[in-house]
């Protein structure tokens, strides 16, 4: 265990400092000083991090010639290029953590939450998550769920995401489908006003973000179509959101909602592969920042029991849910309003 939390750290690193990237283009055993010099980084720190590499078998050595590889099948879940796949990505989490660690121990002793704004480079690192998991499967594995949902949005619709961060799935969306209108709302004021520059630097006009708690929606009978990536679970108010998107849609209006795939019962979640890491990540972010603004601290292990009571809590009556082959980790809830 010791072992390989240190190694999400290296992994962190090596993902950020384009390290694992720089070493897949090059695709030959290099030297700690050349892959230091392609890599544009200080050679001491690259060797150090390299015997963290070899020995924690990411990467093999060659101790004749002082030559580190890293073979094609460790690439193929560690690099950019491997997206959806890359999980160098996803260690990023425990750094940030870390950094909160002090401040989420205040709050086992005292209750309350962590706020978002402690949360440095949150939102950069779900961007990139989201980029994996939502963008890179939209086209092929989301929008399909949804019988007649792409002939929707071709024709054009009124759509929006709740919980957008920022905003990348909607980007893609509006960039695919030009007839149809997006709109992005986030709590976080520093992942909109990403968005809106991001929007300016594509040039899409088909796209609108706003800063709104989720819980106060004031759309009714707005949209046909809302999206909620991953975003439920750690809301101040989940019922509230719920009803608001309820109200929000048109009649015969649909909600697609990912959130994470695991049972309300902790029993049921012992051989749930990565089930340390999502109730790890849920003490740590996700319920941490809901109880911070008086929220009920809903947690990343909410469960399908419990989604699916609160859908219809919400006046969801029709719901579907899906998995996808490739992803063990969300469910995909389709929800009709009627």
């Amino acid at each position: 265990m010791l072992n390989e939390s240190a190694l999400t750290f290296m992994l962190s690193i090596g993902h950020r400092s384009g390290l694992f990237d720089t070493l897949r283009r090059l695709n030959r055993p290099l030297t700690s000083l050349e892959i230091a010099d392609e890599s544009g980084l200080d050679e001491r720190y690259v060797r150090e991090w390299l015997g963290a590499m070899v020995t924690g078998r990411v990467m093999d050595y060659d101790s004749t010639s002082r030559s580190y590889y890293l073979p094609p099948e460790h690439a193929e879940w560690l690099t950019r290029e491997a997206t959806p796949n890359n999980l160098a990505g996803i260690m990023q989490f425990m750094s940030i953590f870390g950094k909160v660690e002090d401040d989420v121990l205040e709050c086992f002793k005292n209750g309350g939450g962590v706020p978002y704004e402690k949360f440095d480079r949150f939102h950069e690192v779900m961007a990139e998550e989201s980029f994996q998991t939502v963008v890179a499967a939209l086209d092929a594995h989301i929008l399909p769920l949804a019988d007649r949902l792409v002939e929707d949005l071709e024709r054009g619709v009124e759509a929006a995401d709740i919980g957008c961060g920022r905003g990348l799935a909607l980007m893609h969306m509006a960039q695919r489908f030009p007839d149809s209108r997006f709109t992005g709302y986030d709590f976080s004021k520093e992942a909109i006003a990403w968005a809106d520059s991001e929007v300016v630097k594509r040039d899409l006009q088909n796209i609108h973000f706003e800063v709104c708690d989720a819980a106060q929606l004031k759309d009714k009978h707005r949209f046909d179509v809302i999206f909620v990536f991953d975003a439920i679970h750690d809301q101040i108010d989940p019922h509230a959101m719920l009803v608001g998107i309820h109200d929000s849609l048109t009649e015969n209006g649909l909600l697609l909602a990912q959130d994470i795939r695991t049972s309300s019962d902790v029993e049921n979640n012992l051989d749930h592969q990565v089930a340390p890491f999502l109730y790890t990540i849920s003490t740590m972010h996700c319920m941490t920042v809901s109880l911070a603004h008086g929220g009920c601290g809903l947690g990343t292990c909410w469960g399908e029991e419990l989604a699916l009571r609160m859908f219809e809590e919400a006046g969801f009556t029709n719901v579907a849910v899906h998995a996808l082959d490739h992803d063990f980790m969300n469910n995909y809830y389709i929800c009709r309003r009627k």
